[in-house]
């Protein structure tokens, strides 16, 4: 589990230009697709996670979805991605069934060490620098990604406000996972931006 991982987003990848949209990231090398959406309903959603399964699966590249177990098991999703609020790890574990658990450790090593001992797939950390997407986000020093290196055997992915400049360093530290919103799907040229991160990791 390695490489660009990107979230979708309400306003910046509107429902009717999303597939569109995932698709120049795929076609750039995004390895990871989250669809994240903190305000529709599960029926809502559950015809764009059938779609973007798909489009994923043609890609080799892995369709998660953020926060909502139950349209990630609908949806046949590779996994889920929970929070600090959202449901109980073990019991998302045990329900997702050998599937992908993501799980946010923010800025706590501590956090981490519990949820790759719960089984968490991966952990993500964040954020390193101002989001625009989360405003409120403290920002977590860079020195806890060499230090999760160390201490976890389970990938490391970071997030917040990263742009292709600012990955290289966080991927030098140890990361293994680029998370991005804004930076992939604000730029004029989706494909050129995702290719620009795949670089990094090749």
């Amino acid at each position: 589990m390695k490489g660009l991982y990107v979230i979708t987003d309400e306003k910046l990848t509107p429902y009717g230009k999303m597939f569109d949209m995932v698709k120049q990231a795929l076609e750039g090398g995004a390895k990871f697709v989250q669809l994240r959406d903190k305000n529709n309903s599960d029926d809502f959603l559950l015809e764009y996670a059938l779609k973007l399964r798909d489009l994923c699966h043609k890609y080799n590249a892995y369709f998660i979805v953020n926060d909502r177990v139950n349209l990630a098991l609908k949806s046949e999703a590779d996994g889920v991605h929970v929070g600090e609020e959202d449901e109980n790890i073990e019991k998302v574990i045990e329900i997702m069934k050998g599937k992908i658990v993501g799980v946010s450790c923010y800025g706590s090593i501590e956090r981490a060490k519990e949820m790759e001992k719960l089984g968490a797939s991966y952990v993500a950390f964040g954020s390193f620098y101002p989001s625009p997407t989360k405003p409120t986000s403290k920002i977590v020093p860079k020195e806890i990604i060499s230090q999760a290196k160390k201490e976890l055997k389970i990938p490391v992915c970071v997030i917040g406000g990263i742009t292709v400049e600012r990955a290289k360093e966080l991927i030098d530290l140890g990361a293994d996972i680029v998370a991005v919103i804004n930076d992939i799907w604000t730029s004029p040229d989706i494909k050129q931006r995702a290719l620009e991160y795949k670089k990094l990791f090749d």
